[in-house]
């Protein structure tokens, strides 16, 4: 029985409830509802216009209504009288299938028809910037090589310290913090789950993050490439698949500790790795960060080419330790329910079709990748992207050619607006097209 809404406000002294979604472009949608509303939201949902959103609908449309999810509710640890809810999008008395929350519960949908479980976890990487976007927030931080830097790391320690305490109130067991590869940047890690709780808590982490820093006096940033001469903001997916308290993806004799399952899944994402980029790499900027040159700091720990290895982190996938794998290929700006959707879906055809990744490959990708003509290079820009996505049959045939049709037409439309206002080149400064539309992502 789905939980009560209005006895939890009761209970919890909730006085206003944020109905939310997310749509394709990742931007975080809602309606501040009060609590004596909140029963005939729950059951009939808060309604929206899809055209004012980033959802492929016209203005003579129906309206859209965002039903919540009761087990998504979460208290804003700073504004406790305000609670949280992610909601799935429905529309004519059916869900939306072209909106990304839906479209990754149906994914869960097929492994869990399997008896299996994709339980992931983020590592977000942010900025800390001044309010107008324009300078890292603290201009003592200049270290060329800064990551784990414990000073710049503790003069943010009151705006950290927050973050950290709300994650810990929220029960997600945060187990570190610590100053990033780049000036001005910063990781917060907290357990893995189950995908749909990762993502909803990965959309909930975006906002508490910038919300924290602006009551700081400071504005945070997960835009993929926000500095040239920076390295960029990764948003890497630790995955394993899950049968109850199994992990099917542990075979401690095996020289990875994979097993077979594991391999297979494996080869799915190398499989569709350039069209996965384009919900993974979604947005214009997201290109900076992909075979960037050396930043300040000496590796842009980002990839250029699709391999896997082992704990070798200048791969696009890694094998850290037995049973699990690390995803290096996202970056700031993915949505996160599109995220873990393309993770499983591509996932599911590797198991299916039995796809073998080959052998691993134990080189420095930065220095002797060039050595290795073979392997595919990932898309260097979005265009070549979004031609993969739309020529790659998985990922069509998981999605629906109506939906992926819905999400390359609005892309394509980014597209035409940016390329009417500016010229893009890594080598060129990062444009102020890219900074109005991706600083805030």
């Amino acid at each position: 029985m789905a939980k009560d809404l209005s006895k939890i406000a009761k209970q919890k002294k909730i006085k206003y409830f944020l109905i939310s979604f997310v749509d394709f472009f990742g931007v975080l949608r809602s309606k501040l509802v009060p609590a004596e509303a909140i029963k005939d939201m729950q059951k009939n949902g808060a309604g929206f216009a899809g055209f004012a959103t980033w959802l492929d609908m016209t203005p003579a449309d129906a309206d859209m209504f965002a039903i919540p999810d009761p087990d998504s509710l979460i208290q804003l640890p700073w504004q406790k009288e305000v609670g949280w809810l992610a909601s799935d999008l429905w529309m004519n008395g059916k869900p939306v299938d072209a909106s990304p929350r839906i479209m990754l519960k149906k994914q869960i949908k097929k492994l869990s028809n399997n008896n299996m479980t994709l339980k992931s976890g983020v590592e977000c990487e942010y900025f800390l910037i001044n309010p107008e976007g324009t300078a890292i927030a603290d201009s003592r931080d200049r270290q060329p090589k800064p990551c784990y830097d414990q000073s710049a790391l503790m003069r943010q320690y009151d705006l950290i310290k927050e973050i950290c305490n709300s994650m810990l109130s929220l029960g997600w067991s945060p187990y570190q913090n610590d100053h990033e590869d780049a000036n001005g940047q910063f990781e917060m890690n907290w357990n893995y789950a189950d995908s749909l709780t990762t993502a909803d808590r990965h959309v909930f982490f975006k906002f508490m993050v910038k919300t924290i820093a602006e009551k700081h006096g400071l504005r945070a940033t997960f835009m993929p490439k926000p500095f040239e001469n920076l390295t960029g903001n990764g948003c890497h997916a630790h995955i394993s698949l899950w049968d109850g308290k199994k992990n099917l993806f542990l075979d401690k004799g095996d020289k990875l500790g994979l097993t077979r399952l594991a391999y297979n899944y494996l080869g799915g994402i190398l499989h569709s790795a350039e069209a996965l980029s384009a919900f993974f790499n979604p947005t214009i900027n997201s290109y900076r960060r992909i075979d960037a040159p050396a930043p300040t700091s000496g590796a842009s720990w980002s990839p250029s080419k699709i391999s896997y290895t082992g704990n070798n982190r200048t791969h696009m996938i890694r094998i850290p330790d037995p049973g699990r794998f690390e995803l290096r290929l996202m970056d700031g700006s993915a949505n996160p329910y599109l995220l873990q959707a393309g993770v499983i879906a591509a996932g599911i055809d590797g198991i299916e079709k039995k796809r073998d990744p080959g052998q691993p490959l134990h080189i420095n990708m930065y220095t002797d990748g060039d050595n290795y003509p073979n392997l595919k290079k990932l898309p260097t820009n979005l265009e070549n992207a979004l031609e993969h996505l739309s020529n790659n049959e998985v990922l069509i045939s998981t999605f629906g050619e109506k939906n992926i049709t819905s999400y390359l037409k609005l892309k394509e439309n980014e597209l035409k607006d940016f390329n009417s206002k500016e010229t893009f080149s890594k080598k060129e400064p990062i444009t102020e097209w890219e900074k109005i539309n991706t600083l805030d992502c």
